[in-house]
């Protein structure tokens, strides 16, 4: 993996780490409103993961040998 990679990678994972973090889990997390905003962010962080590691497989099958 590329130095690019990792640091959206760490960047990613201490979004989701916040946001898990700051979540009220007494109340319920999708009637809340203050809870949802953060719900999504995760939600944003998960996709920005999986088109990290998409765009890594891509970057290395594009590498000749």
């Amino acid at each position: 993996m590329q130095k690019f990679y990792k640091v959206f990678l760490v960047v990613f994972i201490v979004f989701i780490a916040i946001n898990l973090y700051a979540i009220d889990w007494q109340t319920d997390i999708l009637a809340e409103e203050e809870n949802l905003k953060f719900v999504f962010s995760i939600a944003c962080a998960v996709i920005g993961l999986i088109l990290l590691f998409i765009m890594n497989t891509w970057s290395k099958i594009g590498v000749k040998k």
